[in-house]
């Protein structure tokens, strides 16, 4: 019971937990944009609804038609997240890598103060 407690309590297992709950709100978002893209293109030429197409009496239709939403749904997800995200991360990285070295003085005065840190008084 104490394994199974720790493994409920990891962090882990909450991160993932709250990437699940964000990414099915998310997953709303997206469809919603997609339908009103669907729409959108619906009124500059005609729904794009292919379910009723069938050449050759093999139905490809409904495939057709999920794959223009998976390419809409996918632009959407690159261009809105994967993209700024992306750029975000290598802002920060920059910042990071930009913060001035310590110089050998500094390093002596932080063992000096740990040092007396960890005396007691």
């Amino acid at each position: 019971m104490k394994g199974f407690k720790e493994f409920l309590m990891r962090g882990n297992l909450v991160e993932l937990a709250v990437a699940f709950v964000i990414g099915g709100a998310f997953a709303t978002v997206v469809e919603s944009f997609t339908a009103m893209f669907m729409d959108l293109l619906g009124k500059l030429g005609g729904t794009p609804d292919f379910s009723n197409y069938k050449p050759a009496g093999v139905s490809v239709g409904a495939f057709l038609t999920a794959l223009v939403a998976f390419i809409i749904v996918a632009a959407v997800v690159y261009f809105g997240v994967v993209l700024p995200y992306t750029k975000a991360k290598e802002r920060f990285a920059k910042a990071e890598e930009e913060a001035p070295a310590m110089t050998k003085s500094e390093e002596l005065l932080e063992e000096i103060r740990d040092a007396l840190k960890g005396r007691a008084l």
